[in-house]
């Protein structure tokens, strides 16, 4: 199971012939035309939501109907180092193919949108910018605050941090402080469990300690209500989606795979942007998986 797991992940490299050398943290081995009536968007990219009136909500089938957003994940954001297994590889992005990437999206006409803006457009058909793309942070790394962040700025580009709450404040993670203040920058931050576990192997009492007290206490840090979650190692099972809705969630994001065809909102696909991919490499990738 691990080997196929890691075979799918990896996708995204082998989709255009490219290097499998990618990264992970250590406690993730996770899979890997605009017109003037549409949004507003900040300087540099960042698309505001609409004021207009939301329409009928879609119902699942109307959800899976909609053209997919591109999503992208990352992880580590550092350059290799000479004890980076290969595996590990798979989810470190070194810092200049990272900013080749965002340069790549900012060249090409890419406009950042944040999850209610995906949410309007799923569920009600609310215009997006044109070429939305969705930038996604899994597990908590301080690299994100301290590389990705800036690098979104010259851009006016914002993200989605998904918070693994075990590692907030320990060495080479984000502290309250940092992930308080991605939240007043106008980026969002989302759950991402206590300490990864699989949500495959959720027994009762995981929900609880997985996703009812990190939630509360991303809460507590943004003064914002958590509304999206994303899936350790992109993995989930239909029993914890009612647990997710009953703790409010309005989304959540898997990797890898298509929407779910009954759970569309709750299984959101994203991908994983293999280590060492050029932005050109990415950009092809891109739009070959999200078509």
């Amino acid at each position: 199971m691990k080997h196929l797991l890691y075979a799918s992940f990896v996708l995204l490299s082998y989709a255009c012939g490219g290097p499998s050398d990618k990264s992970a943290t250590t406690s993730d081995t996770q899979a890997t035309a605009a017109d003037t009536s549409g949004p507003k968007r900040n300087e540099g990219g960042a698309a505001q939501s609409p004021s207009t009136p939301k329409g009928k909500a879609a119902d699942a089938a109307g959800v899976i109907a909609r053209k997919p957003v591109p999503i992208l994940c990352y992880h580590q954001i550092r350059d290799w180092k000479p004890t980076d297994s290969k595996m590990a590889k798979d989810y470190i992005m070194p810092i200049a193919d990272f900013k080749d990437e965002l340069k790549a999206l900012h060249d090409s006409g890419y406009h950042t949108i944040l999850p209610d803006q995906l949410y309007d457009y799923l569920v009600y058909g609310s215009p997006l910018p044109s070429k939305p793309v969705m930038l996604t942070y899994d597990d908590t790394d301080e690299d994100q605050f301290t590389v990705a962040r800036p690098e979104m700025d010259k851009y006016g580009y914002k993200g989605v941090f998904f918070i693994m709450t075990v590692s907030i404040g320990k060495n080479h993670y984000m502290s309250k402080e940092q992930i308080r203040q991605l939240s007043d920058e106008g980026h969002v931050i989302g759950s991402h469990t206590w300490d990864h576990k699989n949500v495959k192997k959720y027994e009762a009492a995981d929900y609880v300690t997985q996703i009812d007290k990190p939630t509360k206490l991303l809460q507590e840090i943004t003064g914002k209500k958590m509304d999206y979650f994303a899936y350790p190692f992109g993995l989930w099972r239909p029993e914890a989606i009612p647990h997710l809705k009953e703790a409010g969630f309005k989304a959540a994001f898997q990797l890898y795979a298509p929407n779910d065809p009954k759970d569309p909102l709750f299984t959101i696909r994203r991908i994983i942007v293999a280590g060492g991919m050029s932005g050109k490499r990415m950009l092809e990738v891109m739009s070959k998986i999200f078509k």
